[in-house]
């Protein structure tokens, strides 16, 4: 170049010096970088290049969000195979911002990626949120919410268990430890996290904010992870946990020990399947024999559920039962659930754009065959009801002559039919190429939490698939609250566990209407046991990126909201001296502690319930004797305490006990 002619080769020599004239150096790059955008974007300028399938899927503050969260995977998967850390870090955060600019790439990394899933690309992606320079830029742009940093805490667990080692958990509590003995109330978080990843540091922007609005202790489980301690290892930490907290009254974590510590569970997508088992295995073991026989007071449920996104179903399947579109198209539901219908419609008209749409009246009047009458009736003008006219049986037929045997069928033919079958897709299926939670991400988190040595009946393991759970233990579950998005491929989950939920309360209201037990003026309030809100244009997840989804703050106070509002309903139901929740074993809360404290104990230990990796009918006893608990140690080196009295509970981290951060 430098010797050469510097109008260039031979053939060019003719051209180049009249174009100079004309065009300075600035416009011919100009010129040529618009020549290459034009070459290679061509399609989609004049309109012919094909659509994206994502762009009017979200709301557009959550499609950009999937989009920084796409760079990210994306960059942080390049960069795993780096062994050097300080190297790894850095690079990562370089490829995701050219990853940033690359969304194609992208995208067609992420792709490759998920097609061969792997635990370690699992927790490279859902770990990064604890990295250097990620953790200080969520840090920087989460507001000031607490005053007092969390603390790392293990909790010993119950004599009855079959296991000893600790569990590990973060209390975030906006105070010094001193201050819990003040306090009543609890709540006990489940954090998701697939089954294989994740600890409470990485939902810290939910758990700091409820901590901060509350202005109550939030105890969240870092429960053992798949695939390392398969199912159902988590599922009875949790158990173990909650056991204790009644046992000890609180005094595991800190709390005077007077009364017994009234709770409420949340848990987000893995963490809510977790939550919902718990609460069943703790209204099952509430129904032992044992316990009965053994006079012991049983295991009281928490007061209420907070369900955020939920995973209920390992069944994964392709098309909804008709028991499934029955509870959806429910229509005391209908009008919350009429995207979630609409949008399993317009899988069938997507494929035929041409047939003409229902309108909303004509779906309305559209009953799935789960629910539509098996004899209707036609009112006359003397009002008198006749049986409908149906298709003659075989036999009749045969009695018939031919003309009319062929009339009544014709005739019975021409009346307007309710439709027998109509397909509808699951979410899963309808969302299967949703940008955060794929088909071949539930696979992957299922195989590995289910383990190589089981082999769990999926249509009946209702600790496994709580949407399996039976209508006798959904009738004395607490209040339940689900946030979820209507675009989340598990959102199937959460209306038709509620509808299933709905469902049990009002047979068991009905029931105990028939008995007299209830005034016969009473009505069914289905708020009063189950709260469903489906936000629009959002898929999985949302609570996990609010630094770069913002409106995901508003949805962690709604949570907060609603767990202020159950706790003080109780409370006042409480005062007023009448159950806080129906058909629960006991109204444990309104009577039991004066029982305790007249007896000297509280639930009685005992070691013929043990529980054991093998998921048998739970009969697992109380215990709550001063020996059978310690109060909450911060570090393995810590001595034992004093039995009978709490020990000074040591800050993890390097933070002391009342020291701010």
């Amino acid at each position: 170049m430098p010797r050469g002619n510097k109008h260039g080769p031979p053939l060019l020599r003719k051209f180049s010096p009249r174009l100079s004239k004309r065009l300075s150096a600035w416009q011919i790059m100009v010129i040529t970088l618009l020549w290459l955008y034009t070459s290679r974007n061509f399609a989609k300028i004049v309109g012919l290049e094909s659509p994206e399938p994502l762009a009017n899927l979200y709301t557009r503050s959550y499609f950009r969000a999937t989009w920084v969260t796409t760079a990210l995977d994306a960059g942080f998967w390049t960069a795993m195979k780096i062994r050097t850390k300080w190297l790894r870090d850095l690079a990562s955060i370089v490829f995701t911002l050219y990853y940033l600019i690359a969304a194609e790439q992208a995208d067609e990394k992420v792709r490759k990626v998920r097609g061969l899933l792997t635990v370690d690309h699992l927790r490279v992606s859902w770990h990064k949120s604890t990295t250097p320079y990620l953790s200080f830029l969520t840090k920087t742009l989460r507001p000031k919410l607490t005053r007092y940093p969390p603390r790392a805490i293990r909790i010993h667990r119950p004599s009855s268990s079959s296991y000893s080692e600790p569990v590990s958990a973060w209390l975030y509590f906006d105070g010094p430890l001193s201050a819990l003995k003040n306090h009543t109330k609890v709540v006990l978080d489940i954090p998701g996290g697939g089954f294989v990843a994740m600890n409470p540091r990485h939902h810290e922007d939910k758990l700091l904010g409820w901590a901060a609005r509350l202005e109550l202790p939030v105890l969240s489980l870092d429960y053992k992870k798949a695939p390392e301690n398969p199912y159902p290892y988590a599922l009875n930490e949790c158990y173990d946990v909650y056991h204790i907290l009644i046992a000890s009254r609180g005094r595991c974590i800190g709390m005077s020990g007077a009364n017994v510590p009234r709770i409420i569970m949340t848990g987000d997508s893995a963490g809510g399947n977790i939550a919902t088992g718990t609460i069943l295995m703790i209204l099952q073991s509430a129904s032992n024999d044992a316990q009965r026989y053994a006079d012991q007071d049983p295991l009281p449920p928490p007061e209420g559920l907070m369900l955020i996104y939920p995973g209920l179903d390992m069944n994964i399947g392709n098309w909804m039962s008709d028991e499934q579109m029955a509870l959806i198209q429910d229509r005391r539901t209908r009008k919350r659930n009429r995207n979630i219908l609409r949008r399993k419609s317009e899988d069938y008209y997507k494929l035929t754009p041409d047939t003409p749409h229902p309108s909303d009246d004509e779906e309305d009047k559209t009953l799935s065959p789960a629910i539509a009458p098996r004899d209707t009736t036609v009112v006359t003008a003397n009002d008198k009801s006749l049986p409908a006219l149906k298709p003659p049986t075989d036999a009749e037929l045969d009695l018939l002559s031919p003309s009319v045997a062929t009339h009544s069928t014709s005739l019975a033919s021409s009346k307007p039919q309710v439709l027998k079958t109509r397909l509808a897709m699951s979410s899963m299926i309808s969302y299967f190429n949703d940008r955060i939670l794929t088909p071949e991400m539930m696979r992957a988190m299922i195989i590995l939490y289910v383990g190589p040595h089981t082999r769990p009946d999926f249509s009946t393991d209702y600790l496994l698939s709580p949407l399996l759970a039976p209508e006798s233990l959904l009738a004395k579950f607490p209040k339940t609250c689900f946030l979820t998005g209507e675009r989340d491929p598990l959102v199937d989950d959460t209306v038709i566990f509620a509808g299933r939920l709905r469902q049990a309360k009002h047979n068991l209201f009905v029931q105990r209407k028939e008995l007299g037990l209830l005034n016969p003026k009473e009505t069914f309030d289905e708020r009063e046991h189950v709260e469903v809100t489906l936000i629009p244009g959002i898929s999985h997840g949302f609570l996990q990126f609010v630094s770069v989804f913002p409106e995901g703050w508003n949805h962690i106070y709604r949570v907060a909201g609603w767990i202020d509002e159950l706790f003080a309903v109780n409370e006042s139901r409480a005062n007023e001296g009448t159950s806080a929740r129906e058909g629960f074993v006991g109204d444990y809360h309104l009577h039991h502690n004066h029982r305790r404290n007249a007896t000297n104990g509280g639930l009685r230990s005992g070691k013929q319930g043990r529980r054991h990796h093998r998921r048998l009918p739970t009969t697992e006893t109380s215990s709550a004797d001063d020996d059978d608990y310690r109060p909450l140690e911060m570090s393995a080196v810590n001595p034992p305490p004093v039995e009978g009295k709490v020990s000074d509970v040591d800050v993890a981290d390097g933070a002391r006990k009342g020291r701010k951060g």
